[in-house]
């Protein structure tokens, strides 16, 4: 049985494909308020901005190319199983190669029927890849609701952290790339996987290490998944 690698990823490992980040020095909380284009409150406010601002992300994203790092994560599958949990909203992973993602933010390419503000619920046969079109004011679902991104806003619930809580806690090798664990509910992930399961992070930043599981590879993703291909190869 081929063991078990998880792999989570945020905004660092698509950086270096050219995909803005949202907190990095240049990235796009300098250009837009995070309350206005990314909370549920915003969504309610001002839909026109919402609709504008995720349809500019759609069409840089159709430009935009997976990276060595996701096609490095893809390739893991030749000798493990690997499950990715991408706290990113965009469709690299699996342009890459990678055959089981799961989006705890939702996917930029997908929308969904707009709820009302206090049922924030949504089924999941309702959601509608659209690939890289616009949405705007006006474009329906199917049961004559606005249509919305299929993102996470601050604000909403994180549906699928249960189940990426439970793949962690199944890793037999935890793969953090390009996340300073940071983002809450998703930087207390680590904390699921096993007493004995090794613990590699990626990612160029400073960060205090107080977990004897984590080795921290202080490089880009696209390098350190290098180092880190080379380390588990001798392991």
């Amino acid at each position: 049985m081929k063991k078990k690698i998880v792999v989570l990823t945020g905004a660092g490992v698509s950086a270096e494909s050219g995909f803005a980040t949202f907190r990095d020095t240049g990235g796009l909380w300098e250009q837009y308020d995070v309350n206005d284009v990314a909370s549920i409150e915003g969504w309610y406010r001002n839909r026109k901005l919402v609709l504008d601002f995720y349809n500019q992300r759609r069409a840089q994203l159709k430009d935009a190319k997976p990276n060595a790092a996701h096609l490095a994560i893809a390739g893991l599958e030749k000798d493990y199983d690997v499950e990715v949990i991408t706290q990113n909203v965009d469709n690299l992973h699996e342009r890459a190669g990678s055959t089981k993602v799961l989006h705890l933010h939702g996917e930029l390419t997908k929308v969904r029927p707009e709820n009302g503000l206090y049922d924030r619920s949504y089924r999941t046969d309702e959601v509608i890849d659209i690939g890289y079109e616009k949405v705007v004011l006006g474009d329906l679902a199917p049961n004559g609701s606005q249509l919305r991104p299929h993102i996470v806003f601050f604000g909403e619930a994180v549906p699928n952290i249960e189940k990426a809580a439970n793949l962690v806690q199944q890793a037999d090798i935890l793969l953090i790339v390009g996340t300073s664990l940071q983002v809450y509910p998703a930087a207390g992930l680590y904390r699921y996987a096993g007493n004995n399961t090794p613990i590699f992070i990626i990612d160029p930043a400073d960060m205090p290490v107080y977990d004897r599981r984590i080795t921290h590879i202080r490089e880009v993703a696209t390098k350190g998944m290098q180092t880190f291909l080379s380390q588990i190869a001798h392991a």
